[in-house]
């Protein structure tokens, strides 16, 4: 197993066991591509059948007696193989081989979409790792499965898998791939010990807390023992992607998959109709929702890991990411983590990553993706990279990104901590320095009726429409500092310490706003919390979603406390929640500077 070699002991080593030496690790000019379909078989015993379908990109002057190493690569939910095409064109420029293919319920690829469940969407990877380590009966160059292709020859292969094993179809293999398709990651290294490194982009911890998250009631990393409130606008969103892709055609060739849940399964359909009616999963929903979820299975994650997580993501917040993150760690598996600008609510910055066009000489992602791979792939002598990096977009660069990354170790800087104080009337409180006197108070909101509205304005999953908010007097409490004299960088997750009075489990939503001097306020990255209070006779503990952000001289941070929010199934039960202030609460704040 390969950890941490050089290219020299590399080459010594591939010699000594007379295997293929790897190919150069400078560009190739040219490629080809060829249109495969496999035949996979899937579920925990593998009884169920299923096509897919796969673009294969094979770098020029490959053979048997000189290989290259290879990246298996999936769409984001909705897309497919093609939507890989670019990432794919320019890894086998750059020595690699590549299949990018449509994940199952996408693209061509048949069965109903299981939401990368390892015992499916893993197994199904896994199969097509068979095909790359050269084995046959799996790859055919027709739809009808009717034309065999040959054994691919020209990958390298690896002497014993992850496991210590020695097999003859273990190829030299990682991953790379957003979203659902940086979770499909998680579930193939979980099944399969010959997949050696992952660059998951973008992805989940527990889809639980990404559906509907709760900032309360955590027993660990993202996981709550009470569900949170449904983001119904990225649920709907999901729902109808995955109906409408397989189209009249996909239909038409599985039948199987249109009833009794169009290319779902009936549990998911079932959840997603919780979420829609209640506003929260069931016990079974949940547990459905954890089983295709790495916080359930992190325990057989044993590969090199790059997290790559969005600042500007309100589906996959920074939470989740530092969630597997320090799993990982503690286990001793050798994970990197970067927190980049964009995700599933905002696009990069300049000279962070391009989609259409990746390049590592202008990218600053790119490079740190193509130097994970050199490293742990061709076993080249290259840096990886800090621990930790996150873009800081108050920083001022021109072309490449890697200016504005900061570079640490996780988490950074220091803790600092504020007070509630209450104000003369509802809603002026102030957020005072913790040494501070503050005044013991009470505010009350009005929590909406059967999931009503009490304000309009952006959605979470466009939070930069540039759309007015308007919010219902009297749904919402808030607390400023006063004006910074000084910049407040804060960087990661701030937590709160709330008192609330109300009758059964309130539902309320928290926010951070960055108020300017001329008293524009702006819901920072868009992002919201869910609080939904098991026991509001005690106090409760509360985790924002992360941030890094700067508070400008001259600017406020504003903390609000809102009984409903347009982007979130809200409670079905309005009442009054009368939110304290006082010496017993808090907010706690990691900051690198101010």
């Amino acid at each position: 197993m390969r950890r941490n070699w050089g290219q020299s002991g590399l080459v010594a080593v591939v010699m000594a066991l007379g295997l293929a030496a790897p190919a150069s690790a400078a560009p190739v000019d040219t490629y080809s591509t060829e249109l495969l379909h496999f035949s996979v078989r899937t579920g925990p015993d593998r009884a169920t059948p299923c096509t897919i379908v796969g673009q294969l990109y094979r770098p020029a002057g490959l053979s048997p007696s000189r290989r290259a190493p290879a990246v298996l690569t999936t769409n984001g939910f909705g897309g497919s193989y093609t939507t890989q095409a670019p990432i794919a064109r320019y890894l086998a420029t750059q020595g690699y081989v590549v299949l990018a293919y449509s994940g199952l319920g996408f693209g061509g690829s048949a069965c109903p979409i299981t939401l990368d469940d390892p015992d499916v969407d893993g197994v199904a990877a896994s199969q097509l790792i068979d095909y790359l380590g050269g084995r046959t009966g799996i790859a055919y160059t027709d739809a009808a499965l009717r034309r065999p292709a040959p054994a691919l020859d020209v990958v390298t292969h690896d002497d014993v898998d992850h496991s210590g094993r020695r097999r003859a179809d273990d190829p030299r293999v990682g991953m790379v791939g957003g979203s659902y398709g940086g979770g499909i990651q998680f579930a193939t290294a979980a099944v399969d010990p010959r997949l050696d490194t992952i660059v998951p982009q973008i992805t989940w911890n527990d889809l639980s807390y990404s559906l509907a998250p709760n900032a309360t009631s955590t027993f660990s990393g993202v996981s709550t023992r009470v569900s949170g409130s449904a983001k119904i606008v990225y649920a709907a969103g999901l729902f109808v992607d995955g109906v409408t892709n397989p189209g009249r055609a996909g239909y038409l060739s599985d039948p199987a998959r249109i009833t009794p849940c169009p290319n779902f399964t009936v549990t998911q359909c079932t959840t997603f109709a919780e979420g829609a009616t209640v506003g929260q999963f069931s016990p079974a929903g949940v547990a459905h929702l954890r089983h295709a979820s790495v916080s359930s299975y992190i325990d057989r994650i044993h590969i090199p890991v790059l997290l790559e997580q969005g600042q500007r993501d309100t589906l996959f917040d920074l939470n989740e990411a530092v969630a597997t993150y320090q799993a990982l760690r503690a286990r001793g598996v050798p994970t990197s983590m970067i927190w980049q600008q964009w995700g599933h609510s905002g696009g990069p910055a300049p000279g962070e990553y391009d989609r259409a066009h990746p390049d590592r000489t202008t990218q600053y992602e790119v490079g740190r993706t193509l130097d994970w791979l050199d490293h742990h792939l061709k076993g080249l002598d290259v840096d990886t990279g800090p621990q930790f990096a996150y873009f800081r977009n108050w920083v001022p660069y021109t072309g490449i990104a890697t200016p504005a990354y900061a570079s640490d170790s996780y988490p950074v800087g220091t803790t600092s901590s504020f007070r509630l104080s209450a104000g003369q009337g509802l809603l002026d409180g102030a957020i005072v320095a913790a040494g501070a006197p503050a005044r013991p108070g009470g505010a009350t909101i009005r929590t909406p009726l059967l999931g009503g509205r009490t304000q309009t304005g952006p959605y979470d999953d466009a939070p930069d429409s540039g759309k007015p908010v308007r919010q219902d007097p009297g749904t919402y409490a808030r607390w400023d500092t006063a004006p910074r004299t000084t910049p407040l960088d804060v960087v990661g997750i701030p937590t709160m310490r709330l008192r609330l009075r109300a009758l059964g489990q309130p539902l309320v939503f928290a926010k951070i706003y960055d108020v300017a001097p001329d008293g524009s306020a702006d819901l920072i990255n868009g992002l919201v919390s869910p609080i939904r209070v098991a026991d509001p006779t005690e106090p409760v503990t509360v985790t924002l979603s992360g941030l890094v952000h700067r508070f400008a001289v001259g600017h406020r941070l504003r903390v609000e406390i809102a009984g409903g929010d347009q982007s979130f199934r809200t409670g079905l039960q309005g009442q009054p929640v009368t939110i304290l202030s006082g010496p017993d609460t808090s907010l706690t704040l990691p900051v690198t500077s101010g």
